[in-house]
């Protein structure tokens, strides 16, 4: 049965500018903190960039921008999630001008998606920072990056309000918990990280988010600024009031980020968290006031649930997106171990919206897989990726029953719209695009772009405003 989706509905694809953009020293670019993660986030850190780091040119997106934004205009985007890279604005960090060229980029990005009618939807800081600023800061640690951020949000802002209306903050902020490095550019090895130092710099980033929107609305009075969090609901692996009680508290520490982002204020069962942990949060005078700066919407990812359980001999564990937890044994998973769950994505659109009352907007979903390249009858290199818009298809039909549930959705951008480089592996065989991008793990490759079959397929669902989904 076809599902009914609202008119403006924002159908795009999405992708982070250190997975795709390359050109890493190009044109006054600073590194930053993938730049030396040749590995991804599993991996260890290298002194100074190395060849086998397949981000250090991606996919070339920097100088092939114009041919995947006319490949997007042909699938029929509404909005395309991209990323700046800060250290491209601010080699540093903490220079005091900003770098024209790296403006001049994004200038030239964004007109080019609004040539096409594609409004452009910008994460401020998507799993990188200046690597100068976390190695001699230990990244949002310090209080002084709320400073420097506050510079390249004004900085960006006023450059761009006239191209860009839709604006995320930080991307999947609760994922600091899990990955401090690549989410806070927190230098000191997460082992060694006190909670204290790890709850002060979220707050840091907490404050300087809420600056974001306050800034924002102030120069772009039109904009819409959101904040992004990583999405995974967690389920009781069983009835047992125990396991209810272990979901409870894995949902609060993924979602009390979104919570201050939302309401303005620190959620009260923070505060028996803090205590039983000894954490203090040291809050500047006028932290409070920013705080009630809050979003206008609530952007996530979702690729997979969770289980939770108190019983250590059912903690059969799953791998994810960055989190790991207890593998659902009604469900299967991915080549790369992520358990796939479509009603779950209706579940947790129902779960926010419920929280929170604000539009919602999915900005990363998609299946990771290794795609063969085949010659179709026409003679054309593609992609039969069947498991792919099966994947997709079966998410969106339940983005459909959650709007008919009355969550108000704004849009959807699938994760990956074009091949890329792989956040948690740094490896490029795990493709979740429309569009091959022809390189390999080994650096080799033409860097050709193929239609997938799932290119054609995600067009109709466009067109049709999702009615031909089955």
């Amino acid at each position: 049965m076809s599902k009914t989706f609202p008119k403006g509905f924002l159908w795009g694809g999405a992708v982070a500018a250190n997975q795709c953009e390359g050109g890493y020293n190009e044109d006054g670019k600073g590194l930053s903190t993938q730049d030396i993660a040749p590995k991804g986030i599993f991996g260890p850190l290298t002194k100074e960039p190395t060849k086998d780091n397949m981000k250090l040119i991606g996919i070339d997106f920097y100088h092939r921008y114009k041919e995947d934004v006319k490949l997007f205009s042909e699938m029929g985007f509404k909005t395309f999630r991209t990323s700046i890279a800060w250290s491209r604005i601010f080699p540093n960090g903490d220079d005091k001008a900003p770098n024209e060229k790296g403006l001049q980029f994004y200038d030239d990005l964004f007109d080019e998606c609004r040539k096409y009618g594609i409004e452009p939807l910008v994460t401020i800081s998507h799993y990188e920072t200046p690597l100068a600023l976390s190695k001699n800061y230990d990244g949002w640690v310090n209080r002084k990056l709320i400073g420097f951020f506050e510079n390249y949000v004004r900085t960006i802002f006023a450059r761009y309000k006239d191209k860009v209306k839709y604006w995320l903050t930080f991307n999947e902020i609760n994922s600091v918990l899990h990955q401090p490095y690549m989410s806070g550019g927190i230098f000191t090895d997460k082992e060694k990280l006190t909670k204290q130092d790890l709850y002060q710099a979220i707050h840091h980033e907490l404050v300087a988010s809420a600056l974001a929107v306050k800034i924002g609305h102030e120069i772009m009075p039109k904009a819409q600024v959101g904040c992004m969090i990583l999405g995974v609901p967690n389920y009781p692996l069983t009835p047992n009031p125990s396991d209810v009680l272990e979901a409870m508290k894995q949902d609060r520490e993924n979602l009390y980020f979104a919570d201050v982002q939302v309401r303005g204020v620190y959620p009260k069962y923070m505060d028996r968290y803090f205590k039983s942990n000894n954490v203090k949060i040291h809050m500047e005078p006028g932290d409070e006031a920013i705080l009630k700066n809050t979003v206008d919407f609530v952007s996530f990812s979702y690729y997979m649930s969770s289980c939770a359980t108190v019983d250590p001999e059912k903690k059969q564990a799953s791998t994810g997106n960055i989190i790991s937890g207890v593998a659902n044994p009604y469900l299967q998973a991915s080549e790369w171990g992520w358990q796939i769950d479509p009603q779950g994505l209706r579940y947790i659109l129902n779960l926010l919206y419920d929280r929170y009352q604000k539009p919602l907007f999915i900005v990363e979903n998609g299946l990771g897989a290794v795609d063969k390249l085949v010659v179709d009858e026409n003679g054309n290199k593609t992609v039969i990726d069947d498991y792919r818009i099966k994947y997709l298809n079966d998410h969106l039909l339940q983005v459909g029953e959650a709007i008919e549930d009355g969550v108000e959705v704004m849009g959807y951008t699938t994760w990956g719209c074009i091949d890329l480089v792989s956040a948690s592996t740094a490896e490029l065989r795990k493709r979740y695009g429309f569009i091959y991008v022809d390189r390999n793990d080994d650096g080799t490759g033409t860097l050709n772009r193929y239609k997938k079959k799932s290119f054609n397929w995600y067009k109709e669902v466009i067109a049709s405003n999702g009615k031909n989904l089955i």
